[in-house]
């Protein structure tokens, strides 16, 4: 399979050069010597900065969803969220947008096999006309964690070991040893080791946020939110373990290749947008925390409301360009969408840019992939934008003499605060708005307060259902996971999913982390507990919550 650019055949127009762009009037693979056989000299550039340019071609890998594609789409409005939020691409239903979506696995390196068993990450980077907007989801919707610190602890037992340099699917004992102390991942684990643990194609393939953000209305009303895109391409579909290790080895880039050939034949994915919408009230009564990421909002009560459709159409031209340097943060939303108290969401609202700057550099902003289009002159958006950020590697745009701080000989101007002055979800131009002193009685204290407080008195309420430091595991913590395998999975997924577990935890070196995986499961499902363990050939005894954290060992909290 090649670019379908080169499928047709194209005429280039360009003049080899160096690097400098002066044309290279030689052959482009001969090199200077002092004469026929001859050493080489130290005068040719050409060979000199090609060998150079080659031993930094490669960037560091991301630590996590390394592996990966992408292409490019758009997105459309089909159903109006403005009762719900003032967030401008949610107003008039035919809005649209371009966007880049990156597909990729958690944990596997960047030469891993696309079928690994792993959740996978679904990335949209909205561009829209008042900046970027960034989904980063999943294809399952809920997490291993709900404990920020917990995260790096987990992934390094999914990656390698720094001893023996084996990863989990050689030697499962520190993923099982990590699980198995810390069962709220049971949850994520469960949708892991099912289909969905293996999709068939990025085509067919959900996403969605796990964690809760709030929409804000022109009102000052807040709703919990949580986004659901669902492919439109027939049911989820996932590969047997079998299935999967056969592609592995035969058709690593499967679904590379899948996603390049729908859209380059022309039968594009397309994908249909949800919300989920929980009223602060809802909130406070919810039976879960809503700032868990380890549990769904069950559809009965929180239905989903359709909004708006993706559809992708177009492979990248350069994979590199426009893929590998394409970089998502949850931070990057756009006025009438915040992020909730979710501890995990916050933590990720700063490691993504903070990662971004050490692989890309401190201005991958204004990469051409991932710049804002507001920051394009030529771009048709209401407004063009600036601040005061300069310099640093790679200074594509250093916004030539826009002073860089708060001038008064060439001021920068605002975009107006308040929602209700919006029009279309789009703020009005204050010119000068902050030039100048502030002034201590400039704004009125009290007003803010009474706000606040009424802020602080819901948050409150909903804090209660949180935990300080650390959370705790309860059976709470069983219920949704049970759900899930008694309820959900058919006769046949249940079936697969014990094969899936023994097979996985059958490599644990250490008895004791191996006697632990079917007494967690167990609490599920006593006969589920029994049958890994005989898969596994290790003692079983069913034990209650209170039990199993009896027998792996009472932590303390400080």
């Amino acid at each position: 399979m090649i670019a379908e650019q080169l499928m047709q055949k194209p005429t280039d127009p360009a003049v080899y050069a160096t690097s400098n762009g002066v044309p290279y009037t030689h052959h482009p693979y001969g090199a200077q010597t002092a004469g026929p056989g001859g050493p080489l000299l130290l005068q040719d550039f050409h060979l000199i900065d090609d060998l150079s340019h080659f031993d930094a071609e490669r960037i560091p890998e991301r630590v996590v969803h390394a592996k990966g594609g992408g292409a490019h789409g758009y997105f459309e409005l089909t159903d109006s969220l403005s009762d719900l939020t003032y967030a401008r691409p949610f107003q008039s239903v035919g809005y649209k947008c371009p966007l880049s979506i990156r597909f990729s696995t958690v944990g596997g390196e960047k030469g891993a096999a696309d079928t690994l068993r792993d959740p996978r990450g679904f990335a949209i980077k909205f561009k829209t006309d008042i900046g970027n907007m960034d989904w980063v989801f999943n294809n399952t919707p809920v997490f291993f964690i709900r404990d920020p610190i917990k995260f790096t602890r987990f992934i390094h037992t999914q990656k390698r070991d720094p001893s023996t340099n084996l990863n989990h699917y050689t030697d499962s004992t520190h993923a099982w040893d990590y699980w198995t102390q810390n069962p709220e991942a049971m949850h994520q684990v469960a949708y892991m080791f099912g289909r969905r643990g293996c999709p068939h194609s990025w085509a067919q393939m959900n996403a969605y946020s796990g964690h809760t953000f709030k929409f804000i209305n022109d009102k000052g009303e807040m709703n919990y939110v949580q986004f659901h895109v669902i492919a439109d391409q027939g049911n989820f579909e996932g590969f047997t373990e079998e299935e999967s290790h056969i592609k592995a080895g035969f058709s690593p880039e499967l679904h590379h290749q899948d996603l390049y050939q729908r859209i380059a034949n022309g039968k594009y994915p397309s994908y249909t947008c949800y919300v989920q919408t929980m009223t602060p009230k809802q909130a406070e009564e919810f039976r879960y925390s809503v700032n868990d990421l380890t549990k769904v909002w069950p559809h009965k009560e929180f239905p989903l409301r359709k909004f708006g459709r993706i559809v992708l159409d177009q492979n990248p031209t350069n994979f590199f360009a426009e893929i590998e340097q394409l970089a998502f943060s949850p931070a990057h939303l756009v006025p009438g969408l915040e992020p909730s108290n979710d501890p995990v969401l916050q933590s990720r609202l700063y490691s993504y840019s903070d990662t971004h700057r050490h692989r890309l550099g401190a201005n991958y902003q204004q990469l051409p992939t991932n710049k804002p289009r507001t920051f394009d002159s030529n771009s048709g958006c209401p407004f063009l934008a600036g601040n005061f950020q300069r310099d640093g590697f790679a200074a594509f745009d250093n916004q030539g003499y826009r002073p860089n701080y708060m001038s008064t000989s060439c001021p920068i101007h605002a975009a107006g605060s308040d929602p209700t002055k919006y029009t279309n979800g789009l703020p009005p131009k204050e010119d000068c708005k902050f030039h100048g002193v502030v002034g201590k009685a400039a704004q009125d204290k009290y007003t803010i307060l009474q706000a606040e407080q009424a802020k602080r008195a819901h948050e409150e309420k909903i804090w209660l259902k949180s935990y300080d430091y650390i959370s705790g595991f309860s059976e709470l913590d069983v219920e949704q996971p049970r759900n899930l395998y008694k309820k959900v999975f058919s006769d046949q997924d249940r079936k697969e999913f014990i094969e899936n577990i023994s097979g996985h935890a059958s490599t644990i070196s250490i008895p004791e982390v191996k006697e632990r995986v079917p007494l967690m499961w167990g609490l599920i499902d006593p006969e589920l507990g029994a049958a890994i363990a005989k898969n596994l050939e290790v003692k079983y005894q069913p034990l209650s919550v209170e039990e199993y954290i009896e027998k792996v060992g009472v932590s303390a909290t400080h």
